[in-house]
């Protein structure tokens, strides 16, 4: 026998006999045969249906009546006291053969096309709901119209795993019960449109002052578009022209869903235009200020139930809480904002002669105060008043926040251990070129913007050029850090992240709101600890304490970074544009902004303990942006003019209330920062005069001619009489009435100082 049929015989007699046994699987592999796998699969399905009929079973439809849960919103001040209550049901419930069959077939096309042949219920989405709810991010999950109107009309809109389930349930029992026509009659009267419109019979009224069977189809697709989400989809005088951009896409969307099922021709579609919704009625008890601090609040209780952890989509958190029963603690200190009222009307408003001269009728004002160990706001400015003017200026963010965005560059600078283009560290006493129109350098985008009237500087530090804010200097040195850079240091310290990386944002080209900005500095005020400002102080949902974010977060910046640029923007107070500020009483850091064709003004500043951004916008017909010239029959309005005279009027006199029991910024800097000094009290309360600045603001090396600097004199500054105010709160000399010249400065009060002028890449 040769070796292969040798090992082919032992191979075989290896083999069990036909007929034999095989061997048995031993361990934990008996478990797991495909037999036993089957077995526990059809186990695991039969136990799953029989606990969702269990379910199906326990679970009774309820009565509803969602009208008998809606309550009122009550806001309260700080002390208590009610400022508003708002929340009347705004409903009135309509048959559906009241509304126009085009409209009917919008909302479908819009929230759930196959509405007319689905079974009630969406399982994939649902099931997608409930594991997002479980792992905590409940903001995702599909649900058809069937199931928002069980959840509008019988359950409620929190976002648990047991109203899911019940939602689910419910919405199969209402299928069988009622037919289409019946659940989306209850969905159309029950849904949430915005403007405290419950129903599309009250939304037609509060968009378009008409009943529902006279809305034509563009009218009935824009309300449709509101059902997603009505404040995102808002278009009205407060929204911002990408808002209303938003919303007339969403409603395209509507009408191009409405031509996928043959609800309407393609020509048809193509000869539509959009149907702009009426303004807003203000409610009773908004007016004046009221109206601004109610909505400030109502929108920071909806960020809030958005938040990752209550997982809420937006749609769902509008209607929780137009559903009532919230009372709302307030942060405002009544002193306080009686004082900013009072110094805006005193130093800006009385002002005003809009009978005589067109651009005081454009003429808009916007003003929040931050205590910045709290976060808490103590005061905000809207506008003259709420049932006029429904735009809050303290929070719109569709106007340029110019040169106060220069500090967040240098911020970004020192934070990331950034180097000029010769590989210089930047820092205060770093030297720039100041020349006007200078071509940035490193950049793949064109750039040479002008100094405010041309002016060329050449050689000045960083703190020089911050003290005058030199638009050729911060534009080379946002390239030089990393445009990138710049937006995540802007973002990380609390401004919004849909702005282009530009070097046009060195002179702070995109938008932003007074809010946003008083966020920011608060942030550079509390060493670096991130600040996000919030005007609540406490809230409750029907007798339950409802858990506020804080507003005080970790740490964004290095204490260095934000305590480096608070010494800088003393400089800008002391010896630069914003001198007007200045007061013997306590330091100040700040910032001047205007924006480009003098469309908006700005003061950004705080003390070591209250932080306040003031604002001016002109706004023309329509919303349109406009120039500030001539406000007040004056010229060039600044921010070292009106924002900062209001700022100095409001500051000092509430400083010492209670949140502010320190003079100087207790700050931890390197060497680099040393601060210019600003004027010292003297015997008599009157400050003396400025200190020279320190060897770390100021180039070693000058070659600045006297024809490219500016010529100091005691007339740059703004002078004028006291105010009158007891001595134990000194008073800065702020003027009755300010006295810019044509063709001054736009920064500061001083002609021909060489502030910034916004202008588009070149």
């Amino acid at each position: 026998m040769g070796r292969a049929q040798a090992r082919q015989a032992q191979n075989e007699g290896s083999r069990p006999a036909k007929g034999g046994n095989k061997p048995k699987k031993k361990g934990i592999r008996r478990f797991f045969t495909w037999k036993k796998l089957l077995a526990y699969f059809i186990a695991v399905i039969a136990l799953g249906v029989g606990a969702f009929y269990a379910l199906y079973l326990s679970v009774d439809v309820p009565k509803g009546n969602s009208a008998a849960k809606l309550q009122s919103n009550v806001y309260k001040s700080s002390d208590g006291k009610t400022i508003a209550r708002i929340g009347e049901v705004n409903r009135e419930e309509v048959p559906l053969a009241k509304v126009p069959e085009v409209v009917q077939h919008a909302v479908v096309a819009a929230e759930n096309k196959n509405f007319y042949t689905d079974p009630g219920v969406d399982l994939k989405g649902t099931a997608r709901g409930i594991f997002n709810t479980v792992i905590g991010r409940g903001k995702q999950g599909g649900s058809t119209i069937t199931q928002q109107y069980v959840k509008n009309y019988y359950l409620d809109q929190s976002q648990t795993v047991t109203r899911k389930v019940k939602e689910l349930i419910i919405s199969l029992k209402v299928q069988d019960e009622k037919d289409k026509n019946e659940i989306l009659e209850g969905y159309l009267n029950t849904s949430y449109y915005g403007r405290g419109a419950y129903g599309i019979q009250a939304a037609a009224r509060a968009y378009y002052n008409k009943d529902v069977d006279k809305l034509s189809l563009e009218e009935g697709a824009y309300l449709a578009a509101l059902l997603q989400a009505p404040s995102q989809y808002e278009f009205g005088p407060s929204s911002t022209e990408a808002g209303k951009a938003n919303a007339k896409a969403r409603w395209g969307y509507v009408l191009d869903k409405m031509v996928e099922q043959n609800w309407l021709k393609a020509d048809e579609r193509r000869g539509m235009t959009f149907k702009e919704p009426g303004k807003p009625k203000a409610s009773a008890g908004l007016k004046g200020q009221n109206g601004y601090l109610v909505e400030a609040a109502k929108k920071e209780i909806i960020r809030d139930l958005m938040k990752e952890g209550d997982g809420r989509s937006a749609k769902d958190a509008e209607q929780a809480f137009a559903a009532g029963g919230w009372t709302i603690t307030l942060s405002i200190d009544s002193k306080k904002q009686q004082a900013m009222e009072k110094a805006i009307k005193t130093r800006l408003l009385d002002d005003l002669q809009p009978s005589a001269r067109e651009v005081d009728k454009h003429v808009q004002a916007g003003a929040v105060s931050v205590d910045p160990k709290t976060g808490k706001i103590v005061a905000l400015y809207g506008g003259s008043d709420f049932a006029t003017h429904q735009i809050s200026n303290a929070t719109r963010a569709d106007y340029q926040p110019a040169s106060t965005f220069k500090p967040l560059i240098l911020a970004s600078a020192l934070e990331n251990d950034s180097k000029t283009q010769d590989r210089q560290p930047i820092n205060p006493s770093t030297t720039y070129d100041g020349t006007t129109r200078r071509p940035v350098q490193g950049s793949t985008i064109p750039y040479a913007p002008p100094n405010e009237d041309d002016v060329s500087y050449g050689p000045v530090s960083v703190q020089k050029a911050m003290n005058d804010s030199i638009n050729s200097v911060f534009a080379q040195m946002v390239v030089d850090v990393g445009m990138g850079k710049v937006k995540k240091t802007a973002v990380d310290l609390g401004m919004k992240s849909d702005f282009d990386e530009t070097p046009a944002m060195a002179l702070g080209s995109m938008g932003a709101s007074p809010l946003e900005m008083a966020g920011v500095y608060a942030t550079l005020d509390n060493h670096g600890k991130k600040v996000t400002p919030s005007i609540i102080k406490s809230a409750t949902l029907r007798g339950q304490e409802f858990k506020l974010p804080a507003a005080i977060g970790d740490r964004v910046v290095e204490r260095n970074t934000a305590d480096g640029l608070t010494s800088v923007m003393t400089g800008v107070v002391d010896d630069g544009t914003a001198s007007v500020v200045a007061n013997p009483a306590y330091q100040v850091a700040g910032k001047t902004g205007t924006s480009d064709d003098n469309k908006s003004a700005w003061f950004a500043g705080y003390t070591p303990g209250l932080v306040t951004t003031v604002a001016m916008f002109g706004e023309g017909q329509g919303g349109t942006q406009v120039t500030l010239q001539g406000t007040g029959g004056g010229g060039r309005v600044n921010g070292g003019s009106y924002p900062a005279r209001i700022w100095a009027e409001y500051t000092s006199s509430v400083y010492g209330d209670g949140d502010d029991d320190k003079t100087k910024f207790d700050l931890e800097t390197d060497s680099g920062f040393t601060a210019v000094q600003g004027p010292a009290p003297t015997a008599s309360g009157k400050p003396s005069a400025p200190a020279s600045p320190s060897p770390s603001a100021t180039p070693s090396k000058s070659t600045q001619s006297p024809s490219s600097t500016p010529s100091r004199s005691a007339s740059d500054k703004p002078s004028g009489k006291p105010s009158g105010r007891p001595t134990n709160k000194p008073t800065p000399p702020v003027p009755t009435t300010p006295t810019v010249p044509t063709g001054g400065s736009s920064d500061g009060a001083r002609p021909n100082g060489g502030r910034e002028t916004q202008v588009p890449p070149q």
